[in-house]
């Protein structure tokens, strides 16, 4: 992706450096998926890692220019977010507000409760805000598989933010209503599809941005779909206890968020993203 000398949103907020302790998280986007395997397969209890307090750490220990070079990315990447959702909720006759996207070292507090490295980023729709650790995106290469290109990172900022669009539409609001009349694997079921159009809305991004700035490069569309792939529930699942649980997938096999990405980066239409009548994930 051309990112280097464009516009960076002014909507980052940098708390690298300043962790803090206690309180909980919510298990959001696509590093829940990933926390949430380790304690659900693993044995772990959510309380031992959400409330483990960080170990101390000096302010400019994170002032290093890898970390900033990915600051810049990442402050490009929303930039173009929120260029092509104005312009998309513009020709919804809807008003786009920007989420501020909060960059953090080790813990910090969110509006859902406290916000580890190991929970990964998410979505927070109490303050709309993304959070994200930037070790995070090492991990997604190096111990996930995802392919060792900028693209993936793209992919993940796009699919937070596809989540910031979904409590705009008020979509979000609809499943944590239904929460409370389902089964656990009914509700699962209602994450699956919540999750997989957050992966088709970030393919509608992407369609867009190359449309509206011809900016990506060829292979960045691989490069994202080699980190839908990565956090797939099935492939996660498989690589933490050897087996899968299709009852206890919460955001999609690595083939259905793959699908549905590169379905929204081929139609540009936001109208196809209907995950929640779709006869195929049913």
């Amino acid at each position: 992706m051309e990112w280097r000398g464009r516009r960076e949103s002014g909507n980052i907020e940098d708390r690298r450096g300043g962790g803090i302790g206690g309180g909980h998280v919510a298990f959001g986007g696509i590093g829940g998926l990933i926390i949430y395997l380790l304690i659900h397969f693993l044995g772990g209890n959510s309380g031992d890692v959400m409330q483990q307090p960080p170990a101390p750490s000096a302010q400019n220990q994170y002032a290093n220019s890898a970390d900033d070079t990915l600051k810049d990315y990442v402050g490009v990447v929303l930039a173009d977010t929120e260029d092509v959702w104005d312009s998309l909720f513009n020709s919804m006759n809807k008003q786009y507000t920007h989420p501020a996207l909060v960059l953090f070292s080790g813990s910090t507090e969110a509006g859902c409760g406290y916000a580890s490295a190991a929970s990964g980023p998410f979505y927070c729709p109490q303050d709309q805000k993304v959070y994200i650790d930037l070790s995070f995106f090492n991990e997604l290469t190096n111990k996930f598989g995802a392919s060792n290109g900028d693209f993936a990172m793209a992919y993940v900022v796009a699919h937070e933010v596809g989540h910031h669009v979904q409590n705009l539409l008020g979509i979000s609001d609809k499943v944590d209503r239904a929460r409370s009349r389902l089964s656990e694997p009914e509700y699962n079921k209602l994450s699956v599809k919540l999750e997989l159009q957050a992966d088709f809305f970030a393919g509608v991004w992407a369609h867009y941005d190359q449309q509206m700035k011809h900016v990506l490069d060829a292979g960045d569309i691989d490069e994202a779909l080699s980190a839908a792939n990565a956090v797939g529930d099935d492939r996660l699942q498989k690589e933490s206890q050897g087996y899968v649980v299709p009852d206890a997938f919460t955001h999609g096999t690595s083939a259905e968020r793959m699908y549905w990405f590169k379905k929204g980066y081929t139609t540009g239409d936001i109208n196809q993203g209907d995950t929640f009548n779709d006869p195929n994930l049913n």
